[in-house]
């Protein structure tokens, strides 16, 4: 079979290794297709691993399963995790599944033809797909699930003003999920395109982040947003973020600089304020079941969001084109065809 191990982002290598074949307690999936993530492109994160074959956001079709394994059979169309919470330890009790440190197993990565999933992850990590989702839009289901746990934290409600920074993917599924909400949504990106995607999406308004955001929000919105979602990086994002949230409101970070970066924080301006700052990483089991059914029930529509669709030959392709952003929202991997 082949697989695509990255490097970094300009040193993508399809090579060539032996499908792998389950034991009694693992599953052979075949991978339809599989989502690049903007976390994918992200080489401070990525590096310390490399290399490895990346690929999370999974839609597969189960091809053989071990002896023991009962709960799924060749045929059934999946969407796997990439990892797991134990669901028993003090973190996992408490709602904490993204930091549950018990569970090592990750799942392969996804962009190959095929992958063999470990049991644990054949337990707490892998959902049947209901016949109205489709393997492309099952890529959709785990960043969707990040933005439902990121909008649950905040507490996300009717009637407030959310302003979403950064129109790439999990951005503008920020702006439909706060949408559903029955709040107003600004949102606000430098990519004239993405803004042009989140007037489609149904964005009340979309401010030029080359502008002052803050300055326009409270033009636009006769005051700052009870909610602001960072999901995107960038130093002057991040300073932005810090001046377009309301007294008693607060600030998501969804996306984070480089550990490298100096964060500078207003504390005592937030203080008096009595501003929030909340972080929200990776999603939870109840976060993808709400997912899934936002997508099986077209309370969130996703096709509209995808843009490009590659076969694993032209990764290299896919990968420059998210790392550019220009032309790209959902670029997703067919490893399948060729």
């Amino acid at each position: 079979m082949k697989a695509a191990y990255w490097y970094n982002n300009k040193d993508i290598r399809i090579k060539k290794v032996p499908t792998p074949k389950p034991k009694r307690n693992e599953m052979l999936v075949k991978v339809i297709s599989c989502g690049i993530c903007g976390s994918d492109i992200v080489e401070w994160y990525r590096l310390p691993r490399a290399p490895l074959v990346q690929g999370h956001e999974i839609g597969a079709q189960v091809v053989a399963v071990g002896s023991s394994v009962k709960k799924y059979k060749p045929g059934d169309r999946v969407f796997i995790a990439p990892k797991v919470p134990c669901l028993k330890c003090f973190y996992c009790e408490n709602g904490h599944y993204p930091q549950c440190s018990e569970v090592k197993e990750r799942l392969p990565g996804g962009f190959a033809e095929y992958i063999l999933v470990p049991e644990i992850l054949i337990e707490n990590g892998t959902y049947l797909l209901p016949e109205n989702i489709t393997y492309d839009q099952s890529t959709f289901i785990e960043p969707l699930a990040c933005a439902v746990r990121a909008q649950r934290l905040a507490g996300v409600k009717k009637g407030q003003s959310v302003l979403v920074i950064g129109c790439g993917m999990s951005g503008l599924l920020n702006v439909k999920l706060a949408l559903t909400k029955g709040c107003k949504v600004i949102a606000a990106d430098i990519n004239k395109t993405k803004l042009e995607f989140a007037v489609r999406m149904g964005a009340d308004s979309a401010i030029d982040a080359a502008d002052n955001i803050a300055e326009r929000l409270v033009a636009e919105n006769g005051k700052k947003a009870d909610i602001v979602f960072l999901c995107a990086s960038a130093d002057s994002a991040v300073e932005q973020a810090w001046k377009c949230v309301d007294k008693g409101g607060t600030v998501v970070l969804f996306a984070v600089p480089a550990p490298e970066k100096k964060v500078v924080v207003p504390v005592n301006d937030f203080w008096m304020k009595e501003i929030t700052i909340l972080t929200s990483y990776y999603c939870g089991p109840p976060d993808i079941i709400e997912s899934m059914k936002l997508i099986e029930w077209r309370n969130i529509p996703v096709d509209d969001l995808i843009t490009h669709r590659l076969p694993l030959n032209d990764i290299v392709k896919g990968f420059q084109l998210v790392t550019d952003g220009r032309e790209s929202i959902k670029v997703i991997i067919n490893p399948n065809e060729h």
